[in-house]
C-alpha cells in the first residue's frame, strides 16, 4: 500500500517554484480523474492543460523504494508539476477511484518486467563472459576507435609542446585564447577526459592572465607546472596503453586504474560487472556530501563520501549534472540513514573508489554503527600520512583522499587550527581541498564535548606554498551523533 506525506513530496521537487505549481493544480481542482489500482501499487490521473486534451500522469510503486514516475506533458523537468500535483493530491487525502490500471501503463510494466528478466539474467553469467558475435562486431570499430584517439593524443601533445616552449612568461590573451580553439578539436578524437585535464589547464592560465597579485601568480605558476607534469604523464601512459590494444585488440581493457577513466571512458555498470568489480552487498553509511562546480567538465558535481559498515571502506558517490540542464536535474540529498544494498558496484580507484547501486532499502542508524566507524578510524596520525603520501606522489592519483582520524584534542595555535593524536602528533587544518567551502572556521564553534577523543572525516590536500599536507574536516562522527561541516 502506497503511503506518503507531504513533506516527501516537497523533497522530490526540483525546486520551490515545481513545488508551488503542483500545489497550486490541486488547489484549482486541475484533477478531474484521479485513480489507484486495488493493490494500491500505482496512482494515476488525468490533468488539464493548455491544450485541449489532459496530460496523463502516473506514479507507480510496483518497487516500493524506486517509484516510476510518467506524464504526457512535454516539460523537460522531472518529476514534472503534474506528478507532484497528483502526489500532493493523494497526500492531502482526495479521493482515488479504485480502477483498472491503464493499458498503456501496463505495456510498460510488462516491458520493464522482461528488462528485469535480462539484467538478472546477465548477472548469472560467469564474470568475464562475452559473446564471441559481441567480439567479432565491436572489433573493427573498437580498432578505429583506438586509432582516433592515438591522433587526438598527438594533437594534444603537440598543444602541450606549443605552450611550453613559449614559456609561461611570454604568455597573453591572445596566445590562450588560440589554444582553447585548439583544444576544441580534441572533442572529435574520443578523449573527453584529456580534453577535461587541458581545460582545466586553460582556466588556470586565464587566472594567470586576469590576476595582478604576485602572490596569487606564484601560488598560479606552481599549480600550472603541477598540470603540466600530469598532462605529460597521461600522453606517455595513454599512448603506451591504446598502442598496445591497438596491436592486441584481445587485450582486456584496464579496469583496475584510474586511467581509462582519466582518457574518458564512460564506465557502464555491465562492463563492471563483467570485470569482477561487484561486491554481493553493503550497508553504507553517509558521511559527507558536498556539491560544486567544475569548469573544466562544465557540470555540477554531487559527492557523497559513505563508509560501508560490513568492510570498513570509506567510499565515494558522484553524479553528473551539466550546467546546461541543471534546472532539470535535481541535486542528490543528504542523507541520513545506512543504505542497504543487494549489490555494490566499484569503479577502479584507491584509497576513496567511486561506487554506484541500482536498488537499496534504508534503515536506522544505530548507536553500534556509530561506534564501528569510530573504531575504523586511524589512530596515528603518521600512519595516515604516509597512506596519503604514497597515493599522491602518483601523477595520476587523486591529490584530495578522505581518511577517518581519531584525534585526542583540537587545538588553536595563533591562527591556525589543529587536531593531535595521542601520541601528540599533529595536523593543521585548513580549507585546502575546496577554498569555496570554508569548513575550517566551524570547528571553533562546536560544543566542548566534541574538542577532544572524536572521530573526523577531512580531505587532505597538499599546500604547495607551504609544501605541507594539510587537512579538510568534513565531519565529526561522535558516540551519539555525526555532526556535518557540508551536507
Amino acid at each position: 500500500m502506497i503511503s506518503f506525506n507531504e513533506a516527501h513530496v516537497d523533497s522530490l521537487a526540483i525546486n520551490s517554484s515545481a513545488m508551488k505549481n503542483g500545489r497550486d493544480l490541486v488547489k484549482k481542482n486541475s484533477f478531474p480523474i484521479l485513480g489507484k489500482s486495488a493493490d494500491e501499487t500505482i496512482i494515476f490521473g488525468e490533468c488539464k492543460g493548455s491544450g485541449k486534451e489532459p496530460y496523463h500522469c502516473s506514479v507507480d510503486y510496483i518497487k516500493l523504494e524506486e517509484p516510476i514516475f510518467r506524464c504526457s506533458c512535454p516539460s523537460r523537468q522531472f518529476p514534472c508539476k503534474h506528478i507532484l500535483g497528483l502526489m500532493y493530491a493523494y497526500a492531502l487525502g482526495q479521493t482515488f477511484e479504485i480502477a483498472d490500471i491503464p493499458e498503456d501503463i501496463v505495456k510498460k510494466r510488462e516491458k520493464a518486467e522482461i528488462r528485469e528478466e535480462k539484467k538478472e539474467e546477465k548477472k548469472k553469467e560467469p564474470i568475464g563472459e562475452v559473446s564471441e558475435k559481441r567480439k567479432k562486431t565491436n572489433q573493427s570499430a573498437l580498432l578505429k576507435k583506438i586509432a582516433s584517439q592515438l591522433e587526438g593524443i598527438s594533437l594534444l601533445e603537440k598543444l602541450i609542446h606549443q605552450l611550453t616552449n613559449s614559456g609561461l612568461g611570454s604568455l597573453d590573451k591572445k596566445t590562450v585564447k588560440t589554444l582553447e580553439d585548439q583544444a576544441k578539436q580534441l572533442g572529435n578524437y574520443y578523449i573527453p577526459g584529456l580534453q577535461t585535464a587541458f581545460r582545466a589547464l586553460l582556466f588556470k592560465l586565464n587566472a594567470l592572465q586576469a590576476t595582478s597579485s604576485s602572490e596569487m601568480k606564484e601560488s598560479l605558476y606552481t599549480s600550472i607546472v603541477e598540470s603540466l607534469g600530469i598532462l605529460h604523464t597521461l600522453v606517455k601512459k595513454s599512448r603506451e596503453y591504446l598502442s598496445g590494444r591497438l596491436e592486441n585488440p584481445e587485450t582486456p581493457i584496464d579496469s583496475e586504474t584510474t586511467l581509462e577513466e582519466w582518457i574518458g571512458h564512460a564506465w557502464q555498470l555491465t562492463e563492471l560487472r563483467e570485470q569482477g568489480r561487484v561486491r554481493p552487498g553493503a550497508e553504507l553509511m553517509q558521511l559527507s556530501l558536498l556539491s560544486y562546480a567544475d569548469q573544466a567538465r562544465s557540470e555540477f558535481v554531487d559527492e557523497g563520501y559513505w563508509f560501508d559498515l560490513l568492510t570498513g571502506k570509506l567510499e565515494v558517490t558522484r553524479s553528473y549534472r551539466p550546467f546546461k540542464a541543471v534546472k532539470h536535474m535535481r541535486e542528490e540529498d543528504t542523507v541520513y540513514e545506512v543504505v542497504i544494498t543487494e549489490e555494490l558496484v566499484m569503479y577502479p580507484g584507491e584509497l576513496n573508489a567511486r561506487v554506484r547501486w541500482d536498488t537499496s532499502t534504508l534503515r536506522g542508524v544505530a548507536i553500534e554503527d556509530l561506534a564501528v566507524i569510530r573504531n575504523a578510524a586511524y589512530t596515528s596520525f603518521p600512519d595516515a600520512i604516509k597512506l596519503v603520501k604514497n597515493q599522491i606522489k602518483n601523477p595520476l592519483s587523486d591529490k584530495h583522499p578522505v581518511l577517518l582520524l581519531f584525534y585526542s584534542e583540537i587545538r588553536q595555535i595563533e591562527d591556525s587550527l589543529i587536531i593531535v593524536d595521542a601520541q601528540g602528533k599533529q595536523l593543521q587544518l585548513a580549507n585546502i581541498a575546496f577554498p569555496d567551502h570554508d569548513t575550517t572556521s566551524l570547528v571553533a564553534l562546536l560544543n566542548k564535548q566534541y574538542v577532544k577523543n572524536q572521530a573526523i572525516l577531512v580531505k587532505f590536500g597538499h599546500n604547495m606554498d607551504k609544501n605541507q599536507l594539510q587537512a579538510q574536516p568534513l565531519s565529526i562522527v561522535a558516540t551519539e551523533d555525526i555532526i556535518r561541516f557540508l551536507y
